[in-house]
């Protein structure tokens, strides 16, 4: 009975534990999303016990707060990480250079390359950064890079001349130039190489990778990392931005419509969700308030359509600063933004002109209505009497006499149903 028992437990354990390689997949820019992804993914291995795990990267760079917060995930990592650029045609390119070489493994595809890894800044007004502040950022990003590569045991030179010069290599050249430590067409032949083999940890321990027979096991993104993915695309990101600020315009000049001040509260709260992981420049999202004001100003005072050219330039403007990006892939394209700010600005005005109109058009019920309506005097006014205005008999007061026949306007309504009047 006891020896029963023991079994049972075993088999309890084995089926608990989780063994094999863990593989995770970045196709996509370098920021928060991807961050919290490959991060939560090493945590998992260390957790489980997995013998590796293989980052398959495929990225244009992204923004160096994310890329630092992951490097120190990865030399931390009590799992071993190689960082594999795939498929054929991929690119692990400026953050995604940095990473590959914080990698315990750094292998690349046939067809793939890597480097571009100069560190572009941008100010707060949307210029690039003076002479001294871009040295200093670039000098530190040698340094960085140069620290990882001499630690890892790769080329310094080469990973220094990648963040200066903005140098880019090929797999062969990579692999000749002592980058990376294998070409491999699958994760397969990654496993065969390595399997056995003893490689050194960032922190100068040794450790000998027993590969063979291990599982793959692919960790996908979750449902709420596909969502923010999706919500970190910059177009979407814009577009919410500005179908929520419409939205809400739409619904303050008419109240009541409700549907308008519902989508456009959720797409500005999407927007503003979205704009926590972009890096978002405020100067850029002040101008698209600033050419809003302008729109409805230029109704208000007469500027012969001044105000409204400045609204157009204020949102174009506002439109191409609002992101703050290193790259262009987290940045709204140029096709997108110009044609939307235009006709967004069109929208905006054409939607005050008419709230403008309606609340200058003359009345054409109620008392208001009825001063301005031209009628005809029924009988004598001297000065009390009968006109005929609107269909209806009134009790009029004129301001002399009036003679019956005789057209007149009303001038105002009174309290006790009784008009007065003027002769036209």
């Amino acid at each position: 009975m006891k020896f029963f028992f023991t079994l049972v437990l075993l088999f309890t354990c084995s089926t608990l534990s989780f063994p094999g390689i863990l593989r995770i997949t970045v196709d996509a820019p370098i920021h928060p999303v991807t961050s919290e992804y490959i991060c939560d993914a090493l945590d998992r291995a260390d957790e489980a016990g997995h013998s590796l795990v293989i980052l398959v990267l495929n990225t244009p760079g992204g923004l160096d707060s994310s890329m630092r917060e992951i490097i120190e995930k990865i030399l931390g990592a009590r799992t071993p990480v190689a960082a594999y650029v795939s498929p054929s045609g991929a690119r692990s390119a400026s953050a995604g250079f940095f990473i590959g070489i914080a990698c315990d493994l750094f292998i690349m595809a046939p067809g793939t390359n890597t480097g571009a890894a100069s560190p572009v800044g941008i100010s707060l007004t949307g210029q690039s950064m003076d002479e001294t502040m871009a040295k200093k950022v670039m000098n530190d990003a040698a340094a960085y890079i140069k620290s990882i590569a001499e630690k890892r045991g790769r080329n310094t030179e080469l990973a220094d001349d990648a963040v200066r010069l903005g140098a880019s290599y090929t797999e062969e050249e990579a692999m000749a130039g002592n980058l990376i430590d294998l070409i491999a067409g699958n994760s397969q032949e990654i496993i065969a190489h390595f399997h056995g083999k003893t490689i050194f940890r960032f922190d100068g321990s040794e450790h000998v990778l027993d590969l063979e027979g291990e599982e793959i096991i692919d960790l996908p993104l979750s449902a709420r990392q596909k969502f923010l993915l999706t919500i970190a695309n910059p177009n979407l990101a814009y577009i919410l931005l500005m179908l929520g600020l419409l939205g809400l315009y739409f619904e303050f000049s008419n109240p009541g419509a409700i549907l308008p001040g519902v989508l456009g509260g959720i797409s500005i709260l999407l927007a503003i969700f979205a704009f926590q992981i972009l890096p978002i420049n405020y100067v850029g999202l002040i101008l698209i308030l600033l050419a809003i004001g302008l729109f409805i100003l230029d109704i208000k005072i007469q500027s012969y359509g001044i105000l409204s050219i400045g609204g157009i330039v204020a949102m174009v403007i506002g439109s191409i600063m609002l992101i703050d990006a290193p790259i262009p892939e987290l940045r709204p394209s140029l096709m997108l933004i110009i044609p939307l700010a235009l006709g967004l600005s069109l929208i905006f005005i054409f939607l005050v002109v008419l709230a403008v109109r309606v609340h200058v058009k003359k009345a054409v019920t109620g008392r208001e209505g009825l001063v301005g309506e031209l009628g005809e005097a029924r009988t004598p006014l001297t000065p009390e009497g009968k006109v005929f205005v609107h269909g209806e008999l009134w009790n009029a007061e004129a301001e002399g006499e009036i003679e019956p026949g005789s057209k007149v306007e009303v001038v105002e309504v009174r309290s006790n149903l009784s008009i007065k009047v003027k002769k036209v």
